[in-house]
């Protein structure tokens, strides 16, 4: 299997929500499934099928998380240097309109965009990888071509 990159962070996260789910979530639901079967007939009990749905949802994640945490290749980030590549915090601006934004490329288990975590297999991670501060990348977004200097790239 293909080894899945992730930075200390991402993976901590990832491991803490393993956690949580095995310690606390877990015992939660069968408490609330035993709970639900006391009520009686099992065909029409609400709380129960929805206490079993749950679990199913818990279930599947955890298998999914422990999968990623398997195949979890932690990048130390402290040893990088140079040109944009994975773990990059990459300052931008906009060449249309100014606006700057900073981006770390992260993978694809931790990437969140509201948080300016960018997913390496976006089309601007791919465009912004192997370039240097001073480049101009054009990246084809649904909204058209734009157009982005890095102003800046650090792996603090």
């Amino acid at each position: 299997m293909e080894k899945i990159p992730l930075t200390k962070p991402g993976f901590d996260k990832l491991d803490a929500e393993l956690k949580q789910l095995k310690s606390v979530e877990r015992p939660a639901i069968i408490r609330a499934i035993s709970e639900a079967r006391e009520h009686g007939d099992l065909s029409e009990n609400a709380e129960y099928h929805s206490a079993k749905e749950k679990q199913s949802f818990i279930e599947g994640r955890v298998k999914e998380l422990e999968g990623i945490i398997s195949l979890a290749d932690v990048i130390d980030l402290t040893r990088l240097s140079g040109t944009v590549k994975f773990g990059a915090k990459v300052k931008l601006v906009d060449e249309d309109t100014d606006a700057e934004k900073t981006y770390q490329i992260v993978g694809e288990y931790e990437a969140n965009i509201e948080n300016g975590l960018l997913n390496i297999k976006s089309p601007l991670a791919r465009a912004l990888i192997g370039k240097d501060e001073g480049d101009s990348v054009e990246v084809r977004t649904p909204g058209g071509v734009r157009s982005y200097e890095i102003l800046s790239i650090s792996y603090t």
